[in-house]
């Protein structure tokens, strides 16, 4: 079951908040964070990704950048503009996007959770961002940012997170220039505390939404120090590691579309006629075509949209992977049909996030870029939990969380 522990939280005073608060460090590359960053000295940049303040020569994994980092920390500390709570507090951080709120529970989750697989997974880590983050906590000791959790429903635990966003003001409230809000409450009443920790023993599973590789990451940084530490007793804060546990209601999984550079010299007549022996496919003229249920996917070709709707021979739904849209593309069409057989190493193919909407795709096939884009009905959450509890793995890009965890609204301190 379940492990999640209070912490005593390290946060921005809230006049500095807004300003320290960035995206996530994976999500932009060196140079887009320090556009971000420039002219905001408090900014989270700063420390996940200290590389902004250094020479463009170094080495993207030389030693200096987490040093660089934890000074940075230290200098914000050392001003104030980090604070660190003196007791062990839950934490409720909600987003607001498109009219839509997301509350989740900013906790401290186990290592032996993710080592015993009470944490389940559905992605592979790269040994290389796995390496790069490990490094960051432990040169600092802090688990800079949070993991995206998910967990299925518990009811009282629903309860309790309305009744204090009903009744307690937030400690943090504000809205980031892409119109996402932010809203931060601290939980200190210890019986509330007592009794979230009690009904997450009866959480059989928890699952990285968004976050695998700062999961592995602060699982090898803990295990490291366990294994250095001859008085180990389990209860040490390096045993726990900082997320944000969302009900499973409140998320909602945006499509991740693919784009061809070309047609595998084929026609676009062609292409369809091959097309044909999969799925039914309907042209859609120049409108914008969503796709409307599972195995329905459209596809954008030669100023033209399609419905292709997948016919019921083409996978065994018993299988969680194979059923996948994201599966059936990468067989019967992305390998079949243009000879893509690696995605994650062909230079043909590009990945797009759903938040960037189906105009993307078409503005990159009109311009000449690319020679046709396929768009996905976005995977549902019960689609995730199931390929997590079979010990399956999905293929690359499958899923976009939206809105991402901001970084810097609270961190954890392992020395503690």
């Amino acid at each position: 079951m379940a492990i999640v522990r209070p912490f005593k939280g390290i946060r921005p005073v809230v006049d500095k908040v807004e300003q320290v608060a960035a995206r996530p460090y994976d999500v932009l590359n060196k140079n887009e964070a320090r556009v971000e960053a420039a002219g905001n000295p408090y900014s989270m940049y700063h420390i996940t990704k200290p590389e902004i303040d250094l020479s463009d020569k170094t080495d993207p994994y030389d030693p200096i950048i987490y040093v660089k980092g934890k000074e940075y920390f230290d200098k914000l500390k050392n001003e104030r503009v980090f604070i660190q709570d003196t007791e062990k507090y839950f934490y409720i951080y909600a987003q607001t996007m498109d009219g839509r709120t997301q509350y989740g529970l900013v906790a401290c989750s186990s290592i032996e959770d993710y080592q015993n697989n009470i944490i389940k997974k559905h992605e592979y880590t790269l040994p290389a961002k796995e390496d790069e983050r490990t490094n960051h906590i432990r040169v600092s000791g802090l688990n800079y940012e949070p993991v995206f959790f998910a967990y299925r429903d518990v009811k009282e635990i629903n309860e309790i997170v309305d009744q204090i966003v009903k009744t307690q003001p937030a400690e943090y409230d504000f809205t980031t220039v892409d119109g996402f809000g932010h809203h931060f409450w601290v939980i200190k009443d210890q019986k509330t505390i007592d009794r979230i920790v009690e009904l997450f023993e009866q959480v059989p599973y928890t699952y990285i939404a968004d976050g695998h590789h700062r999961t592995a990451a602060a699982a090898r940084a803990g295990i490291e120090r366990k294994q250095n530490n001859q008085n180990h007793t389990g209860e040490e804060e390096y045993n726990f590691f900082l997320t944000v546990l969302f009900p499973a209601s409140h998320l909602k999984i945006l499509d991740y579309n693919r784009l061809i550079k070309d047609l595998n010299d084929l026609t676009p007549e062609e292409v369809i006629n091959k097309l044909e022996h999969i799925f039914l496919v309907e042209e859609k003229e120049s409108e914008i075509y969503r796709p409307e249920f599972c195995h329905n996917f459209s596809m954008y070709m030669d100023g033209k949209w399609y419905s292709l709707t997948a016919k019921k021979t083409v996978c065994n739904e018993s299988n969680p992977i194979d059923c996948l849209d994201t599966s059936i593309f990468a067989l019967m069409i992305a390998k079949d049909i243009f000879g893509i057989d690696d995605q994650r190493k062909s230079k043909r193919i590009d990945f797009v996030g759903g938040i960037r909407g189906l105009g993307e795709l078409k503005k990159r096939v009109d311009s000449g870029e690319m020679a046709v884009a396929f768009a996905f009905y976005p995977v549902s959450m019960e689609q995730l939990f199931k390929v997590a509890d079979t010990n399956n793995i999905m293929p690359p890009k499958v899923t976009w969380f939206e809105p991402k965890l901001r970084s810097g609204l609270v961190l954890h301190n392992l020395n503690d």
